[in-house]
């Protein structure tokens, strides 16, 4: 009899959590390895109660809940993002029996949902392992292993040793294919409305801030073809939006993304296209600005970090002021707008004090695009955590609750909260306009 495998995206703990078309991707890729074997696959999204606004964006619904001890002295209200507990423990009735149980995890400081949803099987299936899999336990090895409640965890991508994990509680899976099925195949119960694609994997660049070099050792691009097979599939499916996950999307444009863009005009697909993640401004020129929006991309966010020329060069120097500004230049004259166009600005960096992040957004403003003002958030085995470190700031046993990018700077650069309230309300009373 084939094992039944139960897939989990738990709950996000936070003081604040906003869908901007959010899978758990990584999840989702665990299914697609796994359907090369005789196994049933079921899923859980504790996330899957989203209120939408335009283009499938929208505020997750959310419970207060006490805050762990380390964060009792920030002023916020703490919260538990995603369906109620006693929704889950339906679920997880609904979905028995099973074999085993897959659970994911992104944020490292978001391990009190891994915790809480490892708490709830357990009461309720005590005998069933649980793996635990992504960020979290891949960066936090043994705060993983001793705190989050798994039988066992599964370090970096599931392809290198998952397999053997299962197999380590007694299974025997056995291959039906070489051939994965891809995910969006394969019934994940919140799969509407917005599609995740991703043409690629890693990112050639380095940033100090950045974990993108350590979870992909190298950078690697999809075929053109195969990525095409994705966006007829979505969209012979129903799927008006497309969100692209890629860290570094626009590199190789014109044996990458103008190909697909190109396709997407010639066969007249109607799709609104949106990056949530940074793209690299250097690469969009007037073609590619062009190709985006005859090809229906409608939310753009490029990455720029810092206006402070030495420190962008000390992050990873994937940009510049001239960069920007000629990118922005050339996305306007094709037909976006600020609406469309959003720049990540971040705050909290090493050293970074509060008049550079001002000089920033005035920069922004004249530039006549939204800001996405960013909160710096340590993640462990980047350069700027080393750097961390050696300063005697963080050290390798540091909580990863303490990362939270909502509270960072406040508990370890002493930013007045004040300041950064009015920064923050000045950008978006500036948004809104």
């Amino acid at each position: 009899m084939k094992p039944s495998l139960l897939l989990v995206n738990p709950y996000i703990y936070d003081f604040s959590a906003f869908n901007l078309w959010a899978y758990p991707l990584g999840l989702l890729k665990t299914a697609e390895f796994l359907s090369k074997y005789e196994v049933e696959i079921k899923f859980i999204d504790c996330l899957e109660t989203i209120k939408y606004k335009d283009y499938y964006v929208g505020k997750y619904k959310f419970e207060r809940v006490d805050k762990p001890a380390l964060l009792k002295p920030i002023k916020r209200i703490y919260k538990r993002y995603g369906i109620s507990e006693e929704l889950f423990i339906e679920k997880l009735k609904s979905q028995g029996p099973f074999d085993i149980v897959l659970i994911t995890s992104i944020m490292t400081y978001w391990y009190p949902g891994v915790q809480r949803v490892i708490e709830l099987i357990k009461k309720n299936y005590k005998d069933i392992p649980i793996i635990l899999g992504g960020l979290y336990p891949t960066l936090y090895h043994q705060h993983a292993i001793k705190q989050s409640g798994a039988d066992a965890i599964c370090i970096g991508r599931c392809e290198d040793s998952l397999d053997l994990l299962i197999n380590s509680f007694g299974f025997n899976l056995k291959k039906k294919t070489h051939q994965i099925t891809p995910f969006y195949k394969l019934s994940y119960p919140n799969l509407r409305h917005y599609a995740p694609l991703i043409t690629s994997s890693g990112c050639p660049f380095n940033c100090s801030y950045c974990a993108s070099s350590i979870l992909n050792k190298s950078f690697q691009q999809r075929s053109v073809d195969d990525v095409i097979i994705d966006i007829e599939w979505f969209y012979n499916h129903g799927f008006s939006d497309i969100a692209f996950y890629d860290d570094a999307l626009l590199v190789n444009p014109e044996s990458h993304i103008k190909e697909i863009l190109r396709y997407v005009i010639k066969k007249r697909l109607n799709l609104n296209f949106h990056c949530p993640n940074g793209l690299h401004a250097k690469y969009i020129d007037e073609e590619l600005a062009e190709l985006m929006w005859k090809s229906g991309f409608k939310t753009l966010t490029l990455g720029f970090e810092t206006v402070n020329t030495q420190r962008q060069l000390e992050t990873g120097g994937k940009t510049t002021r001239d960069n920007l500004t000629a990118a922005i230049s050339n996305l306007i004259s094709t037909g976006f707008t600020k609406q469309n166009i959003g720049v990540y600005l971040m705050y909290g960096l090493i050293n970074q004090p509060i008049e550079e992040v001002k000089e920033g957004i005035a920069f922004l403003k004249d530039l006549k695009v939204k800001i996405n003002l960013t909160e710096y958030s340590p993640i462990k085995g980047t350069k700027m955590w080393s750097q961390l470190v050696d300063a005697g700031i963080l050290d390798d046993h540091t909580d990863p609750i303490v990362a939270n990018n909502t509270i960072f700077s406040e508990l370890f650069w002493g930013y007045p909260v004040e300041t950064i309230q009015r920064l923050k309300q000045e950008v978006k009373e500036y948004n809104s306009q």
